[in-house]
C-alpha cells in the first residue's frame, strides 16, 4: 500500500554550519541520558592506571606472572566485567576466546591470544543483531618486538580499553533488545591479531553484526607540533567503498561476485559517500552529540589515519560495518616510543599524560550509540528507489525488518548532494513514498524508529523497478 508523506520534521542540525537555519530539536531518551551521565573519569582513570601498573602488554610479554605482563593484564580485565556482569541478572557472560596465533612478521613463535568478551545478551530471542565495541589492551615502545622493556601504553591503547569496561559496567546493568559484546584485545600492535581472529569466527559462526566500534588512542587532547589544545573534537574514520579481501579471507566465489555487484551498484547510484561505513559515521554524529555535550563528532571520510590502520579494519574485511573513533590531535612523543628524557622533553605513553575527562566524554559517545542502536528496531529490508519511468520526484519503498520488534514508523533521510550530513528527515508509517524532490539531485535513506524515538542505521537505497 503507498502512503503519502505523513510529517515533515528538521533533522537535528548539528554540523551544518553557520548557514543552517532550522531549529533545532534534541530529544533524548531519559534512560540513556541516565547511563551517560553514571559513565566515570574517575573509573576511567583508575582502569588506565591500574593497566599501566603490569609494566608491560606486549603481545609477546609473560603470561604466567600475576603482577606483570600481558597474562596478568588480561585475567583482572576479564575478573573486572564478571564483577560488572553480576549486576546483570545473569543476561551477560564473560570470557575468553583463546587461539594461537601463528609465526609471523611481528610474532616471533606461536603464542596463544586471549580476547576479552563481556557479551549482553539481547531481551529479544527473535532479535538475531549484534553491537561490538573495543579497545586493545596490549603495548608496544620503540621496538614493537621488545617484549621486556616497561610499556605502560596509557593512551595507546588502554584508553580505548577503559572506555569498553566502563560502559561495560554501566550497560551491564540495563536490558537491550539486541546483544552488545563489550570487548579488548591483544595483538593489535603486531598486525591486528587478536580482532582479526574475532571477526573471522563472527563471520564463520554467522553472527549478525550491525555495528563495530574500535576506540583507539582516544585519551590524549594536546597535539605534539601544532601545540592544539582540544577537549571537544573526536575524529570517526570510516571507509567510503566497502572493503573486499575474498583471496585471502576466504570469502567464495559466489559471495565474492555478490560483494563486487553491491560496490558496482553502489558507485553507478552515487553512493561513494553512502557505504555502511559512512551512515555508521553519520548516525555516531548525530547521536553522540545529542547526549554529549561540549563533543564535536569530526566524520574523517578514510578508513583510518594516513596509511596507518586499527582493529575495526579487520571487521570491515569480513564485511561488517564498523569505524574508528580517534583523538582529533596526536601527541606522537607519547605514542610507541621508549620511556626517556631529551632535552626536556619526556618521551613515553604515560598515564599523566592522558585527559581523563575526555575520555569520560569518549565513552559517553559510545554508550549512547550502543543503546540507541540497541534498544531501536532493526533496519528496513530491501530499501529501493523505483526507477520505472522519468520523473521529477522520488519513489522508496522498502520492507518491514525480518527480525525484532515492529517498527512504529519509518524516516526517509534526505540531504543535498555536496552534503556531508543529513538535511531533512521525513516520518511515514507505510512501507512506500514519494517525495517531490529528485533522485537526481538529492541522496536518500531509510531508517527504522520505534515510539521512543531510538533509530536503526540508515539504509541507503538500491535501484528497483
Amino acid at each position: 500500500m503507498k502512503h503519502k508523506l505523513l510529517l515533515l520534521l528538521p533533522l537535528v542540525a548539528i554540523g551544518l554550519g553557520k548557514s543552517a537555519v532550522a531549529q533545532t530539536t534534541i530529544r533524548q531518551d531519559a534512560g540513556i541520558k541516565q547511563m551517560c551521565d553514571e559513565v566515570s573519569s574517575q573509573n576511567i582513570e583508575a582502569i588506565v592506571r591500574k593497566l599501566v601498573s603490569f609494566k608491560t602488554r606486549n603481545t609477546l610479554s609473560d603470561t604466567t606472572s600475576k603482577t606483570e605482563g600481558i597474562g596478568a593484564a588480561r585475567n583482572w580485565i576479564k575478573s573486572e566485567m564478571e564483577k560488572y556482569a553480576a549486576a546483570s541478572g545473569g543476561r551477560m557472560k564473560v570470557e575468553f576466546d583463546a587461539f594461537t596465533q601463528p609465526v609471523s612478521i611481528r610474532v616471533d613463535k606461536p603464542t596463544v591470544l586471549k580476547n576479552v568478551l563481556a557479551i549482553l545478551k539481547g531481551t529479544d530471542p527473535t532479535d538475531t543483531r549484534i553491537y561490538v565495541v573495543s579497545g586493545h589492551y596490549d603495548s608496544r615502545v620503540t621496538d614493537v618486538m621488545n617484549a621486556n622493556a616497561v610499556e605502560p601504553g596509557a593512551v595507546d591503547d588502554a584508553s580505548g580499553t577503559a572506555v569498553s569496561m566502563e560502559i561495560c559496567r554501566v550497560m551491564a546493568k540495563r536490558a537491550f533488545p539486541a546483544t552488545i559484546i563489550f570487548m579488548a584485545v591483544p595483538g593489535e600492535e603486531q598486525g591486528l591479531n587478536g580482532s582479526a581472529h574475532m571477526a573471522k569466527r563472527a563471520k564463520d559462526e554467522k553472527w549478525n553484526v550491525d555495528a563495530m566500534l574500535n576506540n583507539d588512542i582516544v585519551g590524549n587532547t594536546h597535539g605534539q607540533d601544532n601545540d592544539l589544545k582540544d577537549n571537544t573534537h573526536l575524529r570517526v574514520f570510516s571507509e567510503g567503498i566497502p572493503t573486499i579481501d575474498g583471496a585471502g579471507r576466504g570469502m567464495d566465489s559466489l559471495a565474492l561476485r555478490r560483494a563486487n555487484a553491491a560496490i558496482t551498484s553502489l558507485i553507478n547510484n552515487g553512493g561513494e559517500n553512502d557505504s555502511p561505513s559512512r551512515e555508521l559515521a553519520r548516525y555516531i554524529k548525530e547521536t553522540a552529540e545529542r547526549y554529549v555535550d561540549q563533543l564535536d563528532i569530526k566524520l574523517i571520510y578514510r578508513r583510518d589515519r594516513f596509511l596507518r590502520g586499527g582493529d575495526h579494519t579487520s571487521f570491515q574485511q569480513q564485511g561488517f560495518t564498523a569505524i574508528r573513533f580517534t583523538e582529533m590531535n596526536e601527541d606522537f612523543t607519547h605514542q610507541h616510543q621508549d620511556l626517556r628524557t631529551e632535552k626536556g622533553i619526556v618521551y613515553g605513553d604515560l598515564p599523566e599524560f592522558a585527559d581523563y575527562n575526555y575520555i569520560q566524554k569518549v565513552a559517553r559517545a559510545n554508550l549512547s550509540v550502543l543503546a540507541n542502536l540497541a534498544s531501536a528496531p532493526a533496519a528496513p529490508a530491501n530499501v529501493g528507489v523505483t526507477t520505472s519511468g522519468l520523473t521529477n520526484n522520488t519513489t522508496l519503498k522498502w520492507e518491514a525488518p525480518k527480525q525484532g520488534k515492529k517498527p512504529a514508523g519509518y524516516y526517509i533521510l534526505m540531504r543535498e548532494t555536496i552534503n556531508p550530513y543529513w538535511e531533512k528527515k521525513f516520518y511515514v508509517t507505510g512501507n512506500e513514498v514519494t517525495l517531490d524532490y529528485s533522485k537526481d539531485n538529492y541522496f536518500f535513506a531509510v531508517q527504522s524508529v520505534d515510539a521512543e524515538g531510538h533509530e536503526s542505521l540508515p539504509i541507503y537505497p538500491k535501484p528497483v523497478r
